[in-house]
């Protein structure tokens, strides 16, 4: 059996990098003592400009920040013949915001991927989250090390327990060096020592420790307090020594600088051993509770310390049954109470070694090598990843429509345009584009749901829009909070999406009175259809045109005027049509999908073959561009796409999933094709996660739509478009979910 290990790896200096190393030799050693033919090697992560001499088994790197090495190194690894791939994972070791770049490589691996949570979160932000989740949705076994980690994953990620696994973190076998005690230092003779090891940062809480000492040396003067360690690497890149300093300036304010020992070292692991093997007491005074795992703390109960700490969850949970003592965050003279009092009773600091060294015996390294090689071999034989599990796992169904988001961004004027993340943007004000489609959006909520909270919402959009129209029958697109319009700022989109809405609203009123007012409107809309001078306008009239003519069949003029905006489109089209250019103009920006279903609608109408050839044709070449893989990846703002030319996959935007949603919709209408039917499927997906980031743009907390996929991030402003896009898309899908 072959297993690629991805993690951090010595000589880089940090907690992961030890354990990487700790457990793959422990794997190794366990299979050599069960006769097992494992091969192991490490993909070791780089941290930025950083570069180490690493050992043999060290045979690839990726570079943290570098997107291309970790699609580089998900080729070589399905090209390894590896068996498995174990991934150590922790926060801020990975590229893109929480880590995201990882996905782009556990989503190409063929095998099985069991990943090590060394941090699971109370309360995640919505990239931690949705990260872990698609990890957790990759990985075919995850290994936690402290059992409340496991109930966070099953309560807060939503994670099956199934495939979760309880391993304790690893410690060395302290018997074999026990009573080797040359090593012991000799400055440490005649002394009480109370030790504390590990990486420093203002979050490990050493001050504390060292207030308590005035206190304990007052009784036990020979008690003497030793800090192994270098300081943290990143805390070094921001703020130097200055920790370090202050401790050193805080003791001598104390008058304790004679009992503290600064070991300004990364100690070997044999070193460490010796010095907690001499040690009477071990300190974690943690800051911070929320602290799921923690190794120091396991090497002190391995090595027979009495251990105090503060009560970070792992501490709770290893320190039971006599194995430790509790002290709050920050209070110093519990902490020195509690040392003095054991310090007079020999016979209980006795009783809490040897109950922290009975313990560390059953979580030594060989164990913990022994149970990963287990879970290896269980799920060598029984799992596969694959993309098709990545598929089912975003159904429509597990998220119910929810307008609560919608409602937020509404006042008694109307939408607003714009969010700061799940408010409103009152300084960007409303805008007829996005109050029409609302208007659509409450109409079909209404439609689906009969609920009277979207007659009330069609009223209230309904009102904006007329508001918005001038006496001659045009519209203007933005007003401001104040309740002032912007004159002369006319807006195809925005006349376009006016007239699909009251089109809609004809044809599906809720009543009478807002039927007519809905006739009225659109016909004195109508009036200005001929300064339409562009695709989008053109495609959006066509939806609504066709849902006024499925009201009035025998309306001729609105007939023709559907027959003259599909000529125009395929004008345009063939216009700009080459052998290997398909489209309406010589760039591909946003909306793309509506222009090839309007002349699906159109066609159904009219049953002009022309409007047909050109949808299909355009429909084929937008799916070239935006199906290159299995899920649907949109052709982002940032650079559109121009004729001969590459684009950019970033910034994807909602708008563009639901106009493919709307094209799948038409048709599938026309042909109920399974490809259709599929794909509208898939288009929906991409606003759940099934999309170039693996990651959701619907808000399950605030049931907004982010505004985008970033390449590294999703926008997570929530604004009126983004937000109507998703749940007009829900509206449209849903019957296809639901019809298996």
């Amino acid at each position: 059996m072959k297993v690629i290990c991805i993690g951090n790896y010595p000589p880089r200096k940090c907690g992961i990098a030890t354990f990487t190393e700790n457990i793959v030799k422990a794997i190794q050693n366990s299979s050599l003592v069960q006769a097992l033919d494992v091969e192991v090697e490490v993909i070791a992560m780089n941290d930025p400009e950083q570069f180490y001499d690493y050992p043999p088994i060290v045979t690839k790197i990726i570079r943290q920040n570098f997107k291309q090495d970790y699609l580089d190194i998900a080729e070589y690894i399905n090209d390894s013949k590896a068996d498995i791939c174990l991934l150590e994972h922790e926060f801020g070791i990975f590229g893109g915001n929480s880590g995201l770049l990882l996905v782009s490589l556990l989503r190409l691996l063929k095998m099985p991927i069991v990943t090590t949570f060394h941090t699971v979160l109370e309360k995640p932000n919505f990239h931690q989250k949705e990260v872990m989740k698609i990890i957790a949705t990759y990985s075919s076994g995850i290994i936690v090390m402290s059992k409340l980690a496991i109930q966070f994953l099953k309560d807060i990620y939503q994670i099956s327990t199934n495939k979760i696994f309880f391993v304790e973190h690893g410690v060395p076998d302290f018997e074999s060096i026990k009573l080797n005690q040359s090593q012991h230092p000799s400055n440490w003779k005649d002394k009480k020592v109370m030790l504390t090891f590990g990486l420093l940062g203002r979050s490990k809480g050493i001050e504390t420790s060292i207030k308590a000492l005035p206190k304990i040396i007052k009784k036990h003067p020979n008690f003497k307090y030793v800090i192994i360690g270098k300081t943290h690497p990143h805390v070094i890149r921001h703020a130097g020594e200055e920790y370090r300093h202050w401790l050193i300036q805080l003791a001598e304010d104390l008058n304790v600088q004679g009992h503290i020992e600064f070991i300004d070292e990364y100690v070997s692991e044999d070193r460490l051993m010796s010095y907690l093997l001499a040690a009477d007491i071990y300190v974690t005074p943690y800051c911070n509770k929320a602290q799921i795992t923690s190794g120091t703390l396991c090497y002190a109960l391995g090595g027979g310390c009495a251990v105090f700490s503060t009560p970070y969850w792992h501490a709770e949970e290893l320190l039971q049954n006599g194995r430790g003592i509790l002290f709050e965050f920050g209070d110093y003279e519990k902490l020195a109470e509690s040392v003095i009092e054991v310090l007079d009773d020999p016979q209980k600091i006795r009783a809490l070694q040897e109950n922290a060294y009975e313990y560390g015996k059953s979580i030594t390294w060989p164990l913990t090598g022994k149970a990963y090689a287990t879970i290896f071999n269980e799920l060598k034989s029984k799992a596969v990843h694959q993309e098709i599990l990545l598929k089912n796992h975003y159904q429509l169904m597990d998220y119910p429509f929810n307008p609560a988001h919608l409602i937020r961004m509404t006042d008694s004027v109307g939408m607003f345009q714009h969010a700061h993340g799940c408010i409103p943007n009152y300084q960007t004000g409303y805008c007829l584009d996005d109050n029409a489609r609302a208007l659509l959006l409450s109409l079909m909520g209404y439609q689906h749901f009969q609920d009277p909270l979207y007659i009330q919402l069609v009223v209230k959009y309904l009102s904006f829009v007329e508001h918005m129209q001038n006496p001659d029958g045009s519209y203007n697109n933005f007003m401001t909070f104040s309740k002032e319009k912007f004159e002369n700022d006319q807006s195809e989109d925005a006349f376009g999406r006016t007239i699909w809405a009251l089109g809609y609203l004809v044809r599906f009123a809720p009543n009478d009175s807002l039927f007519q007012l809905g006739i009225e409107l659109f016909q004195k809309t109508l009036n200005q259809v001929d300064l339409l001078k562009h695709c989008r306008g053109y495609a959006n009239s066509i939806f609504g045109l066709y849902h006024y003519v499925k009201r009035f069949p025998d309306q001729e003029r609105y007939i023709q005027q559907m027959a003259h905006f599909a000529n125009l489109l395929c004008d345009e089209f063939d216009k700009y049509s080459t052998n290997d250019w398909h489209w309406f103009e010589t760039t591909m920006t946003y909306d793309n999908g509506l222009l090839p279903a309007s002349l699906f609608k159109a066609y159904s109408i009219l049953e002009n073959e022309r409007f047909l050839i050109v949808a299909n044709k355009s429909t084929l070449f937008l799916e070239q561009k935006c199906f290159k893989e299995t899920n649907l990846s949109l052709i982002g703002n940032r650079r559109w796409l121009k004729m001969n030319e590459s684009f950019e996959m970033y910034a994807q935007q909602p708008i563009d999933a639901m106009a493919m949603v709307i094209l799948y919709d038409s048709i599938y209408h026309l042909s109920q094709s399974k490809d259709s039917f599929e794909k509208l499927k898939r288009s929906f997906q991409w606003f759940l996660g099934y999309n170039d980031l693996n990651l959701p743009l619907y808000d399950i907390d605030t049931n907004g739509c982010n505004d985008g996929i970033e390449e590294f991030s999703i926008n997570r402003n929530q604004g009126a478009e983004s937000t109507i896009a998703y749940h007009l898309a829900w509206l449209v899908a849903s019957t296809y979910f639901d019809n298996k």
